[in-house]
């Protein structure tokens, strides 16, 4: 049997906590938090957690490559 049949659908997440970004980012946490507490990179709040849509992550990145070109 296909082994992702067995393992069932892969989802992919709608968004994402401050430690997976900087996961996804290579950053330590603390700069990843700096940068959402700064606003360079967008949040919201959801309860008690912070949670960062991948749009946002993506015009961070975004936003990053201009800034190095220019």
């Amino acid at each position: 049997m296909n082994e992702e049949l067995r393992a069932g659908p892969r989802f992919l997440p709608k968004w994402y906590s401050i430690a997976q970004v900087a996961q996804m980012l290579g950053f330590g946490l603390s700069k990843t938090k700096m940068l959402v507490a700064t606003g360079e990179l967008r949040s919201l709040k959801d309860g008690k957690h912070r949670r960062i849509l991948p749009e946002w992550v993506d015009e961070y990145i975004e936003r990053r490559v201009k800034e190095g070109a220019a």
